[in-house]
């Protein structure tokens, strides 16, 4: 007969044992999860959008490669060996020909007693943009700040990595140099931790009420204001065009949408992965986050990095694909990105982030360089053809030369 203390430890088993077991119901939500299926569809639209900003984004990180060199000036050469890493599709004489007003070409040697050779450095022009962004960064300063506090208050230690905000800061619109500059200018909200042996963090000092609300929350809000009568946070459902779920798919979706909102500030530590509310509450989180971005988009392996301080299961990504009317996954570029479907309407960007206005002062100077680059196209073709109209018109005014040689053998 087993002695009374082994009874007793296996008591203790049984029972530790059924606390850590999640409820019956439980069960049948996260198979009833892991049995939905969507087909992924292409939505032609948003993933125009994603290709209309691929010279931006290019011409961005070539600025951003100068910018950072000491004196901010590069050899030619230097840059044209770097085309691979910047995933440059021409050569840089080609790219500083179609948007002249970007750089200044110099001579210059690399060395002392070396012969020169050519340089770039920042145009005037661009050096006035740079100014410009300097003053819209400080004008909105608070918005960028409160992108943080968001960010930090729905982490789950209040605290992030450095090195992963330092991976996603221009998604959100951050400054490069946040660490620097608007870091040490909040002390009362924000502060930098270094432990022994371990990487930095980004730490809230203090919660703030005020940053507390999700968009989802406030839309609420200022619905019911202007209608007087309360209303629910939800979220906003938008099937594409010609978009149809399977009849048990719909069903689960309008169960789920009758859940109330789980507010991706609150205190969650309590929830089980596989409740219902836990699903919720995901949504919620990955909703935040995508609306937290300048494009309301952003490359879903960059929010896979901050999975474990949101709180975030492994297969996460799933998410997108179970909520194909909150959420977008867009394949372009050989990249996924996730994409907030509400802030779109036919391809277009119609939530807009204040701090735009720095994308598009950048897309208007790249404009006049295209420009002034066609323009010397077209003025060289001209010339061109004029110069062959000449040619032709000379060629014709010279005689043949059957009837040269026909006159000179007529008899004086």
């Amino acid at each position: 007969m087993p002695s009374f203390s082994s009874r007793l430890q296996q008591s203790h088993l049984f029972l530790r044992r059924r606390l850590l077991r999640p409820p019956p119901c439980l069960f049948g939500w996260a198979a009833s999860i892991s049995s939905l299926k969507v087909t992924w569809r292409k939505d032609p639209l948003l993933d125009a959008a994603i290709d209309r900003d691929k010279r931006w984004r290019l011409c961005s990180r070539v600025v951003r490669e100068v910018l950072n060199e000491p004196g901010q000036t590069i050899p030619f050469r230097y840059l044209e060996n770097r085309r691979e890493r910047l995933r440059l599709p021409v050569h840089v004489k080609t790219f500083l020909a179609r948007y002249p007003n970007l750089f200044d070409v110099y001579p210059a040697p690399i060395k002392p007693r070396q012969p020169p050779v050519p340089f770039l450095r920042p145009s005037p022009r661009l050096r006035s943009f740079l100014d410009l962004d300097a003053r819209l960064r400080s004008l909105h300063e608070p918005l960028a700040l409160a992108k943080l506090c968001k960010l930090l208050m729905m982490s789950r230690h209040r605290a992030l990595p450095v090195e992963k905000l330092l991976n996603a800061k221009r998604d959100f619109g951050l400054p490069d140099d946040l660490l620097c500059s608007l870091v040490p200018r909040h002390p009362q909200l924000l502060r930098l931790v270094h432990a022994a042996g371990d990487r930095p963090f980004l730490e809230l000092v203090s919660w703030e009420d005020d940053y507390a609300k999700s968009v989802i929350e406030r839309r609420a809000e200022e619905e019911a204001q202007l209608t007087g009568v309360r209303m629910r946070p939800n979220f906003d459902v938008r099937l594409p065009p010609g978009f149809f779920l399977r009849k048990e798919m719909r069903e689960w979706t309008r169960d789920w949408l009758e859940l109330p909102y789980v507010s991706p500030y609150a205190d969650t530590s309590r929830l089980h992965p596989a409740s219902a509310e836990m699903e919720k509450r995901s949504v919620g989180v990955l909703h935040e986050v995508l609306s937290l971005t300048l494009l309301k988009r952003m490359a879903v392996p960059i929010i896979g990095k901050f999975s474990e301080e949101f709180r975030l299961s492994n297969a996460f990504t799933n998410v997108f694909t179970r909520h194909p009317g909150i959420f977008y996954v867009s394949l372009k570029g050989g990249i996924k990105t996730a994409m907030l479907r509400e802030a779109y309407e036919r391809g277009d960007l119609m939530d807009r982030d204040p701090l735009l206005e720095i994308k598009d002062r950048f897309m208007e100077m790249l404009d006049e360089g295209y420009k002034e680059y066609l323009e010397r196209v077209k003025t060289k073709r001209e010339a061109m053809q004029k110069d062959l109209e000449l040619m032709a018109s000379k060629n014709a005014e010279l005689p043949d030369d059957d009837e040269e040689s026909a006159e000179t053998e007529q008899p004086l």
